[in-house]
């Protein structure tokens, strides 16, 4: 592992010298290819330059514990292996997960979709707090949310809701919430007390740029229609709303929610791209589904991943066997203990999978 972070520290600092040459200066291209490189290695150059300090330093203290010292000296130098070594040991586990493959999308925006699915008026309210948990996740983030299409029910739920959130790490953090989410609780339209179990799907893809997924003119149909609003009544007379539709595939997008049929035109082709990509992943990835049997998934989304039990207080994160009993600060958006155990699950497995 020193040599591959020798390597890496290397091409970080040759990136140092290249962001300082005129000529990549002047090529806004090369400029933002080696600063978002350099940008993806600093995290793993830092604590490589802190664990060679570290060694450094370690190596000192042991040589002057081999001198002649008094006991107050021997005592303060011994203190600082222990220190120097409990340090040591820290970075070595943190380079090690640093140094693992490295989703490529980790970095990118995320478009998520939410449906509700089994259970009617019920699924569609419980798809909007799946929203505004999201939603509030983003913003302690420092994310921001931007919706692209939304399908009321009369109940002030949603039968589906896409967004897009707009963040670094984004997809990092997001990428382990596709599937069905499943609800307990008793429904406001339930006039007999009794406890109902509904469903709700969520999708996670990363935004794709025109670079990553090309789509020719040729390929795509856009029809324009007029905006509606819950039930399908009209919301306007103009036809600003756009579907557009992939021949080649069959996907279709619609974004009826942006200012004008440009603006939505230009929204439903972020979607399309995504969705595109997303089954293409999804495909690949089928192919090697036996092989790989990893606990948090594939981002299938029917494969149920979590219920949240309103009568017990309870979010049960099924793939890694989680349970939490704050249901109400989870749907509030503190969504970070999850995260990081599903975060840390799936590096545990790449670790696993490099020692085979």
């Amino acid at each position: 592992m020193l040599d591959r972070l020798q390597a890496l520290a290397d091409r970080y600092e040759k990136l140092s010298e290249l962001l300082c040459d005129p000529d990549v200066t002047s090529d806004t291209k090369k400029l933002r290819e080696f600063s978002k490189e350099q940008s993806d290695l600093q995290e793993a150059y830092d604590a490589y330059v802190e664990y060679k300090d570290v060694l450094e330093q370690l190596d000192a203290a042991k040589a002057m514990q081999a001198e002649k010292l008094d006991d107050e000296m021997r005592d303060l130098v011994k203190m600082e292996i222990e220190e120097l070594s409990g340090r040591k040991d820290e970075l070595e586990e943190r380079l090690t997960v640093l140094m693992l493959p490295k989703d490529p999308n980790d970095d990118k925006n995320v478009i998520v979709e939410i449906r509700g699915a089994a259970g009617g008026d019920e699924a569609a309210l419980f798809a909007g707090d799946l929203y505004r948990m999201y939603s509030k996740y983003a913003d302690a983030q420092g994310w921001k949310t931007e919706v692209l299409e939304a399908n009321l029910n009369d109940l002030g739920g949603f039968k589906e809701i896409i967004f897009m959130i707009n963040g670094k790490g984004a997809y990092s953090k997001m990428k382990y919430e596709s599937g069905a989410h499943r609800v307990q609780r008793i429904p406001v339209t339930e006039s007999g007390g009794r406890i109902h179990t509904s469903t709700s799907t969520v999708g996670v893809m990363p935004e794709m740029e025109e670079i990553d997924i090309e789509i020719k003119d040729s390929d795509i149909r856009v029809d324009t229609f007029c905006s509606s609003g819950a039930g399908g009544q009209s919301v306007n007379t103009t036809k600003s709303a756009v579907r557009v539709l992939h021949v080649p595939t069959g996907i279709m997008a619609t974004c009826q929610d942006g200012k004008s049929q440009n603006d939505n035109k230009a929204k439903a082709l972020q979607v399309l791209r995504a969705r595109i990509y997303d089954v293409k992943r999804q495909e690949e990835e089928a192919k090697y589904a036996g092989e790989r049997k990893s606990k948090v998934g594939t981002g299938d989304r029917s494969e149920r991943i979590r219920t949240y039990n309103f009568p017990q207080s309870r979010v049960t994160d099924h793939r890694i066997g989680l349970t939490l009993h704050k249901l109400d600060t989870i749907l509030n958006g503190d969504m970070g203990e999850i995260v990081n155990a599903l975060t840390m699950t799936a590096q545990a497995e790449l670790l696993e999978k490099g020692e085979q």
